[in-house]
């Protein structure tokens, strides 16, 4: 049985491990753990094989509900296919390029932790740092990191005042997020080694305007891929080097115990996430793919956009001239509950109503990108907004 299936623990902090009989897997419940000095602490690192966004979200989930890190911490490696993954708090539509993910087929996905949008394919590696919540420390994990990187490539990265992993100063290869709770927690990072820049820029371009949130907002920062600086650098690689890194190094401090030290360790693991090894799976996936997650999660936001229709063409004094009107939107948990167009006197016979309520029958429908040109069509005119303003971030990407 894989080690993955030994150590469990509930949400009353009970360890509980899983048991393999003929008819499936159950749950057994057994006594207490008892806190463990540093030299107590064994290591594993898991690596997922799946690529999918959404299986290794509630992978990560399953662990951090779950599983015991009391006597055993866990890294675990995990790469995707083409995905946008934004932070729990943050609003989708400010971070990412919907249209273009869409026509791509790039899926959009939020995870469980706070921070900021990242993009991931298959030449980014991803690294979930499992321990107890009092042993949650950040700094350690990225020090594994950089170590790493140094002794196998000689590449010199430095931590920054964000905790994150740069190189020459300012171009960012890791950004990084955290889960605390009780009694576990997670810290995971990202790091960029061959990632396509275009598709990056392209799926992080500001499409949407005139948006205001309390929701969460990236900071864009430059970045590079690793292999930019050494080009023998790549996941597979990565992916050995930080593992050895991690588990020659004690549980509790930064004390480099070698070849004997990983002996003494679990060493690394194959994962398939499976709903047959990881009961409860399939359901924390199915809420990870869903709408309502994805999109109804984002904090409340009011979409305001100024359009521009023709003045009265029978007007010979007034060719080429515009009215200006104000479309305001208001979105609560991802379905538009209000909708008020702002009209100049002369353009409404209710002057004294100027803020006029419309479009009544849009009231209730899921916010998407092509809301406006709805609005426009049910108006039936063939107005243009006024700002239409684009963000060029090539090689840059937002901090997670």
């Amino acid at each position: 049985m894989s080690l993955i299936s030994r150590y469990i623990v509930s949400n009353k902090g009970r360890v509980l491990s899983i048991v393999q009989t003929h008819g499936g897997i159950k749950i057994a419940r057994s006594m207490s753990s008892d806190r463990v000095n540093e030299d107590g602490i064994t290591k594993s690192v898991f690596i997922s094989q799946s690529k999918d966004i959404f299986t290794n979200l509630a992978l990560e989930d399953w662990l951090y509900r779950n599983y015991d890190f009391n006597n055993h911490h866990v890294l675990l490696l995990w790469r995707n296919d083409p995905c946008v993954v934004i932070g729990r708090h943050q609003n989708p539509w400010i971070e990412a390029n919907i249209q273009g993910l869409e026509e791509q087929g790039i899926a959009m996905a939020r995870r469980n932790s706070g921070g900021g949008t990242v993009y991931h394919d298959s030449g980014n590696l991803n690294l979930s740092f499992f321990t107890p919540k009092e042993r949650y420390n950040r700094r350690y994990n990225l020090e594994i990191i950089t170590r790493s990187l140094y002794r196998e490539w000689g590449v010199k990265c430095d931590i920054n005042k964000r905790e994150d992993i740069v190189v020459n100063g300012n171009s960012k290869v890791s950004g990084t997020a955290a889960k605390l709770g009780r009694p576990n927690a997670y810290h995971h990072c990202t790091l960029l080694v061959n990632v396509n820049k275009r598709n990056l820029s392209m799926a992080l371009e500001k499409k949407e305007a005139g948006i205001t949130t309390n929701a969460t907002e990236s900071t864009r920062s430059p970045v590079k891929n690793l292999n930019e600086i050494n080009g023998r650098v790549n996941t597979d690689a990565l992916i050995s080097a930080v593992g050895w890194e991690y588990l020659r190094t004690k549980a509790m401090s930064l004390e480099d115990g070698g070849d004997s030290l990983v002996q003494r360790q679990k060493g690394f693991q194959m994962i398939n996430p499976t709903e047959q090894w990881f009961p409860g799976l399939d359901k924390l996936k199915e809420e990870f793919q869903s709408w309502q997650w994805n999109y109804g999660r984002s904090p409340k936001f009011t979409v305001t956009r100024y359009l521009k229709i023709p003045a009265d063409s029978t007007d010979s004094t007034r060719t080429g001239q515009f009215h200006q009107l104000k479309l305001t939107m208001e979105v609560k948990n991802g379905i538009v509950e209000d909708i008020k167009l702002s009209l100049p006197p002369n353009v409404v016979s209710n002057a004294a109503n100027q803020d006029a309520s419309v479009i009544t029958h849009l009231r209730g429908a899921k916010y998407d990108h092509e809301i406006t040109e709805k609005i426009i069509s049910a108006l039936g005119c063939t107005s243009v907004s006024l700002d239409g303003t684009q963000c060029n971030i090539n090689n840059m990407a937002a901090t997670q």
